[in-house]
């Protein structure tokens, strides 16, 4: 059934909207497209100071390899300069980051959530101040026992201090979630005869996997992204893929080491791109779950 004359949209506004929307992908897939493309060109094309059309045609890296395009810079990352190393690492971290944060986050999220003691207030104050904090001041107090204890360097000592980051995160994302849904639920389940962890675990969490997916995202997110943190209490030999890319950066005077990086890019974030489009679902649901309370 059409719609009524008056609720059609005019054909000027719909194809003004659409421009919008093409022109909005365009510049915000561009730099990607452009790096991906550029991870298969040798460095003198695609940083080339003679002409950008360099880096589309890529003469020298057909002069250089026989042909225009070449996985060089792949091959070097990953094989020459092990890569996978800091790939392995990162993965170590990410996936006990997020398992941690969101144990602990669901449980103290649920806690305050039906908490009715005036501490529930100040608790979420103070996790709301220590993350507002900057990374940076919290890492350098970690530092001192890391090196007093000899623990400084290893992958555990970037577990400890992402965890404790990203805690008040996941307990303030927890809480928000809780608070919208019913109560109803779990004096429902106590009065069938659960007692409060069976009422949290079968009546409140089979409801709640949107949210704990949209904050375990999240989580994974800040963790596999860090910087600050691996790049300060990790060491050269435990380095996660962020600080790995850096340090391509910052031996500029090695041959391809710029071309590495470039690749090392590409490579890091596919993973997150084919992530996030396969939890876009639970992470759409999950956000709405968390505005809507009641």
């Amino acid at each position: 059934m059409p719609l009524p004359a008056v609720l059609r949209r005019p054909a000027w506004l719909t194809t003004l909207a659409m421009g919008f929307v093409i022109l909005w992908l365009i510049i915000a897939a561009f730099p990607f497209a452009w790096t991906v493309w550029g991870s298969f060109k040798v460095q003198t094309d695609f940083f080339s100071r003679d002409s950008w059309w360099n880096a589309i045609t890529g003469p020298m890296t057909t002069r250089t390899t026989g042909g225009p395009f070449t996985t060089d810079g792949y091959y070097g990352a990953w094989v020459t300069t092990e890569f996978w190393r800091a790939a392995l690492n990162t993965l170590i971290v990410t996936v006990c980051v997020t398992s941690i944060s969101l144990s602990f986050g669901t449980l103290g999220g649920y806690a305050l959530a039906r908490s009715t003691h005036r501490y529930r207030f100040w608790i979420l104050v103070a996790a709301l101040f220590f993350r507002a904090m900057p990374e940076v001041t919290l890492v350098s107090g970690y530092l001192f026992p890391f090196f007093a204890l000899n623990i400084w360097g290893h992958l555990p000592t970037a577990i400890i201090v992402l965890v404790a980051l990203n805690q008040p995160f996941t307990l303030w994302m927890m809480y928000s979630f809780f608070q919208g849904i019913p109560r109803d639920l779990d004096e429902s389940a106590l009065v069938d005869g659960c007692n409060r962890f069976q009422a949290f675990r079968l009546a409140i969490m089979p409801v709640m996997w949107p949210g704990v997916i949209t904050t375990g995202l999240f989580s994974f997110l800040l963790a596999y992204n860090d910087f600050t943190v691996t790049g300060l209490v990790l060491s050269k030999d435990n380095q996660t893929m962020v600080p790995k890319i850096a340090s391509y950066l910052g031996t500029i005077q090695d041959e391809g080491a710029i071309m590495f990086a470039v690749a090392a890019v590409v490579s890091i974030t596919i993973p997150i791109f084919l992530l996030v489009m396969f939890f876009q679902r639970y992470l759409v649901s999950g956000l709405t779950a968390g505005a809507v309370k009641g």
